[in-house]
């Protein structure tokens, strides 16, 4: 009999596809505050004349594909198939001793339009499905003072097939505010020794502007391709100089880094669960301040990844947990 309830009953899986478009078991619980899905129908109308003044005799189902959205607080094992998606190239390694136990993922940009894709698994009281061909469109991860640190995914796929995977969670650890350093530096290499900046909030939104492809003999897509690969950076500090309003205005291009590091936990013998972006080059495309007459005054600074020529490379993400593959 259907039952009635409530989203917290909703489960969420996640795993990287071992056959791209073929649906994996999604076993690997991915904590979340919120997630839709939607299957999509795109139905052609036939609007050819039967002597009647109605506009339409028939249709037929053309298209066929699920499109979602997922948020939840970012934790230090799932986040990686998210980042595995996004930026499409991985390589694991254990860490030095003595902490061998724990594994250090690296994320770099694979230029192709390919990436690595997902399956994804939703099961509510009354049903449960599997999506294929999952692919990110987005990935924002924020965090601000007083809070944990966030994502908010959204993707398209498949349409959803039964399924009965078995979705298991694990323990994982979390990321406050007080774990989060953003630097600047005129290069990556002078990131370590640049001094944090004090701000009050962060964003990254990452998206591939996908395209699904669609071929004949299915109404489902053939493939989901990634394309262009951006990103937008934005954080919000006090304002006490002009220095990053004079970045923006004379387009000075600038490494940043947001170390996320969870300091109050302790994996294999002496390190720290740990999410940390390096950005090679940004351009500040947007300053603007905030300065009410019983407010401090607040400025948010905004600008995009690029690609740095002299460095090859745009974006590299780290992920350190106990996790030894994905």
């Amino acid at each position: 009999m259907p039952s009635k309830y409530i989203g917290r009953l909703v489960e969420v899986g996640i795993i990287k596809e071992v056959t791209r478009g073929t649906l994996t078991p999604a076993t690997n619980g991915l904590k979340k505050q919120n997630v839709t899905i939607q299957d999509v129908a795109e139905v052609a109308i036939n609007e050819m004349s039967l002597g009647r003044i109605e506009d339409a005799n028939s249709g037929l189902v053309v298209k066929t594909y699920a499109e979602g959205e997922i948020s939840g607080l970012i934790t230090d094992k799932t986040i990686g198939c998210l980042l595995y998606n996004m930026l499409g190239t991985l390589s694991s390694a254990a860490k030095s001793a003595p902490n061998a136990l724990a594994y250090d993922h690296t994320f770099t940009v694979a230029n192709t339009n390919v990436h690595q894709a997902l399956s994804i698994e939703i099961k509510d009281p009354n049903s449960q499905n599997g999506y294929a061909l999952a692919m990110l469109e987005t990935l924002e991860i924020k965090g601000e003072v007083g809070g944990y640190v966030e994502y908010s995914a959204t993707f398209k796929s498949k349409s959803g097939a039964t399924s009965t995977a078995t979705i298991a969670y694990v323990a994982e650890n979390n990321f406050i505010a007080k774990h989060i350093v953003v630097k600047m530096a005129s290069a990556a290499s002078g990131l370590a020794v640049a001094s944090a900046i004090p701000c009050k909030s962060f964003s990254i939104k990452f998206s591939q502007n996908l395209e699904p492809f669609f071929a004949f003999g299915s109404t489902a897509p053939a493939e989901i391709y990634n394309k262009q690969l951006t990103a937008e950076i934005s954080i919000v500090l006090a304002n006490d100089a002009n220095t990053y309003k004079a970045y923006q205005l004379a387009g000075t291009m600038m490494a940043m880094l947001v170390d996320i590091t969870n300091t109050d936990v302790t994996i294999a013998t002496s390190a720290n669960p740990e999410l940390k972006f390096t950005f090679n080059q940004i351009v500040f495309n947007e300053w603007k301040i905030e300065n009410g007459n019983n407010d401090i005054a607040l400025e948010t600074l905004t600008g995009k990844m690029t690609y740095k020529l002299s460095e090859t490379k745009a974006v590299e993400a780290v992920l350190s947990n106990l996790t030894a593959s994905y």
